[in-house]
């Protein structure tokens, strides 16, 4: 296969460990890219994509030299934006060796020139929360990627380094979901990734996160296919969050990892009732076995209906998006195994609910 050989870098006589380190960052940056990028590199698409599994195996294994933090923004929270920034930086201040960057996206605004980011992304239109996240991880060059809200903190008295150890111990770990908190302290119901308020406290595996405040792993992120941009904003991290898991990566909730965001209403964006029910039905058909994705979207169809009971534009509003998601499906289709719903069940989040 000589387009993959010559993708890798020769292996040279080296002297300290300084050029050993060097070599392996640029050998893990090229298996990167071949795994990214595979019909680039060969003709032997087949073949490659074998090699390309088996090296994003022995990818993970190697230690994690790189972190980038990626903040989305729109531009309307200038103070609030510097804060975040600060707080990554903060929090990555204990990495030693370990390189950081903050990726700053503005998302269909141009940027403010005095946001300093390490690299900055500007889009010429909104791309939704999903496609700019993807935008941004795309220009980014760590190992480990954190998603943080332009208005959110990390709490000063968490360090990246210990998310870092978690994933170098862990070499299954995808994604770590850090702890939202409000101005009171308290941690809203929606956002504890497992059943029950009285978790949120508790850590372990779970099967959700928030796309805000967690820290991925780029081989699993990239192995999952990103984000689904078409989504735009609503339900993109329980798309992404079922991929993940399906290929055999964990979840963990940490807790201790705090980070603060203003209280919020989800009902604040507009359109969020008819595009959350919208994209509940796209989640269904590209995720979930048939009659899983047809429980699941008569559950919450019904759920989110009677919650909105007194309302009658907000019933209509969720009637009309099942309707949309239903009558164009978005693809491509790809079902979790039975082996996923299960461990989704055992995890307190079968898929129908």
């Amino acid at each position: 296969m000589p387009g993959v050989l010559a993708a890798l870098p020769q292996a040279t006589q080296v002297d300290d460990d300084g050029a050993v380190r060097s070599w392996l960052d640029e050998f893990g940056q090229r298996i990167c890219l071949l795994i990214q990028h595979p019909l680039q590199c060969s003709d032997g698409g087949a073949t490659l994509a074998g090699l390309s599994r088996c090296a994003a195996l022995a990818l993970a294994l190697m230690p994690i030299s790189s972190v980038s933090t990626v903040i989305l923004t729109q531009g309307v929270r200038p103070g609030e934006l510097a804060a975040s920034i600060a707080s990554a930086r903060r929090a990555a201040g204990g990495l030693g060796g370990c390189r950081h960057e903050v990726v700053v996206v503005w998302n269909g605004v141009p940027p403010d020139a005095s946001i300093e980011g390490d690299v900055i992304v500007a889009l010429d239109e909104n791309l939704g929360i999903p496609g700019g996240r993807n935008r941004g991880v795309l220009a980014s060059s760590g190992d480990l990627v954190v998603f943080l809200d332009d208005d959110a903190e990390i709490a000063a008295d968490v360090g990246l380094a210990t998310v870092v150890a978690a994933f170098e111990t862990d070499h299954r770990l995808g994604v770590v979901a850090m702890r939202l908190h409000d101005e009171a302290g308290r941690t809203a119901r929606r956002h504890v990734p497992r059943p029950g308020r009285r978790s949120a406290l508790r850590p372990g595996e779970v099967a959700q996160f928030l796309g805000g405040a967690s820290v991925h792993r780029r081989l699993a992120f990239d192995d999952a296919g990103g984000y689904a941009a078409a989504f735009f904003y609503a339900m993109e991290e329980t798309d992404l969050a079922l991929r993940i898991i399906d290929r055999e990566y964990r979840i963990r909730y940490d807790p201790t990892l705090a980070v603060f965001h203003p209280a919020t209403d989800p009902s604040r964006h507009p359109g969020s009732l008819e595009r959350t029910a919208r994209n509940r039905v796209w989640l269904a058909h590209r995720n979930l076995p048939l009659p899983i994705a047809v429980c699941y979207v008569l559950v919450w169809t019904t759920i989110s209906v009677a919650r909105n009971l007194r309302d009658g534009g907000s019933a209509l509003a969720i009637l009309r998006g099942t309707r949309a998601g239903v009558r164009s499906p978005l693809g491509p289709r790809s079902p979790i195994r039975w082996r996923t719903v299960w461990r989704l069940t055992r995890l307190g989040r079968p898929p129908i609910v």
